[in-house]
């Protein structure tokens, strides 16, 4: 039976921090004396409003948290706090259609990017800054930084993270969760600050360098111009941008065995972390070679150009700094490759995962020595795991499944009109949670009001499933879900 008592606490308790979350963003309108602090006073009563109800369905619930339970906790968290934080959005009057504004906040809190406002820069401060704050707290995950903050509230914690936590080995963490998850946020929150520090000493105000740092880190891509990183013509901003996304694509568990246990070993020496790197600089060298013979690039126009998009795209964050939608259309191929494969697994970027393709090419590599050798015995190892066959079925599972969404979603959007290369990257960028779309009509620098509305809906689907790695969510629409024990 679902716990439904403990699961109207958890999103009581949940709703109550939304809430806090949106008091800087209220601190913001009072200081700049906009026109968004009544929105953000009545979003903050009514989210606590509702808060206190869900914490009274769920009075004397337990703490014991089910695998089943954490499944419908997370995919309900994850919903709900994005139903609460289009409040602003709407009750301001800033987006007046619901669908909007449930993309626009779907799209923030599960870092993917993508928007359809067609004009950012006429927002006010508080508005601009819930956007991006939005992306920073899903970044590393909202059930995550409950376990955090209130670590006795969940029983069945690790059930949660294993739900939440991207990729197909979860890693050994603190025997405490809760350790573990504060050690984490500490280095998320330390590279956000050095990041900030470091837009504000390239000449950004404070108030550009925190959204700019915030969206970066989160590797979500809103930003407070229109022209993304691009507004401020600085390569020195660029190039300190591609780093620090570079370094969010990174696993943030690996980095908490650096920072806080000084194992640089299992950071050197991971398999990933080095598919990633190989990725990253052919990807590069690829798309600056063509901006050079094709477009006429200078080699350092080429290489920052070429080396932030691909950033961009493989972590997906979809911050821009040229528009690609001019690029030689090959280059349109290299990054839908880079959307869909993604950065490293446990980082704040979307995708299907570099651990996931290097586990792939392994198993195509031991498929033609077994073809060889049919008797042989062949493990696959990942480091110092040893992958087991329920682990690559998984693996062959979660590829079918988001080859399928891809194939069904594209092709409803042809049908509906939209046209080929924008309706299958647009599928990619959501499921990816990228944000940007190669094409002509929903480009890269372009925002996605001229969708229709049950394309948005599909999109913010595809959003919460790529966010929540596909089974996470659509284990909760099967029949056995609801009718096993």
């Amino acid at each position: 039976m679902i716990n439904f008592r403990l699961i109207y606490k958890i999103l009581g308790a949940l709703l109550f921090l939304e809430s806090l979350f949106m008091l800087p963003c209220l601190g913001l309108a009072a200081w700049y004396g906009e026109d968004d602090v009544p929105a953000f006073l009545i979003s903050i009563l009514l989210t606590q409003f509702v808060a206190y109800i869900l914490r009274y369905k769920g009075h004397g619930a337990d703490n014991t948290l089910s695998r089943k339970d954490s499944f419908l906790v997370v995919t309900l968290a994850w919903t709900v706090f994005s139903l609460f934080g289009t409040l602003p959005f709407l009750v301001g009057g800033y987006i007046t259609n619901f669908t909007n504004a449930y993309f626009e906040s779907m799209s923030g809190f599960t870092t993917t990017g993508a928007t359809i406002l067609d004009d950012v820069e006429c927002l006010p401060h508080g508005i601009l800054f819930w956007r991006t704050f939005s992306q920073w707290i899903g970044g590393l995950g909202i059930v995550f930084f409950t376990i955090a903050v209130l670590p006795s509230m969940v029983g069945g914690s690790t059930k949660v993270f294993s739900a939440e936590t991207t990729g197909p080995i979860k890693t050994k963490l603190h025997p405490r969760l809760s350790t573990s998850a504060k050690s984490i946020w500490v280095i998320f929150l330390c590279l956000t600050l050095t990041c900030a520090a470091s837009y504000k000493m390239l000449g950004m105000g404070w108030f550009d360098s925190l959204n700019y740092s915030m969206t970066t880190i989160a590797t979500g891509g809103f930003s407070t111009h229109n022209d993304s990183i691009a507004f401020f013509h600085s390569p020195a901003l660029e190039y300190v941008s591609t780093l620090f996304c570079f370094l969010s694509g990174l696993n943030f568990i690996l980095m908490y065995r650096l920072f806080v246990k000084h194992d640089v070993k299992s950071l050197v020496k991971n398999t990933e972390v080095r598919f990633y790197l190989f990725l990253t600089f052919s990807f590069t060298a690829f798309i600056m070679f063509l901006l050079i013979t094709r477009l006429g690039y200078d080699l350092e126009h080429a290489f920052r150009s070429a080396v932030y998009q691909v950033v961009s795209f493989i972590t997906t964050t979809g911050l821009f700094n040229d528009d690609a939608a001019r690029w030689p259309h090959v280059t349109w191929v290299v990054l839908a490759v880079c959307m869909f494969t993604g950065a490293c697994a446990g980082s704040t970027s979307g995708g299907f995962k570099c651990i996931r393709c290097t586990m792939l090419l392994k198993i195509v590599r031991n498929e033609f020595r077994q073809i060889l050798h049919p008797k042989a015995v062949l493990p696959l190892r990942f480091g110092d795991i040893n992958v087991s066959m329920q682990r690559r079925v998984t693996l062959l599972a979660f590829l079918t499944v988001y080859l399928l969404l891809c194939l069904v979603c594209a092709f409803t959007m042809i049908e509906a009109g939209i046209d080929n290369t924008n309706a299958i990257t647009i599928t990619i960028s959501t499921l990816s949670n990228v944000g940007p779309t190669l094409g002509t009509e929903i480009g890269p620098t372009m925002s996605w009001n001229d969708l229709p509305d049950f394309a948005k809906w599909m999109c913010s689907l595809l959003m919460l499933m790529g966010r929540l790695e596909i089974f996470s969510v659509l284990i909760i629409f099967t029949p056995t879900y609801w009718r096993d024990k």
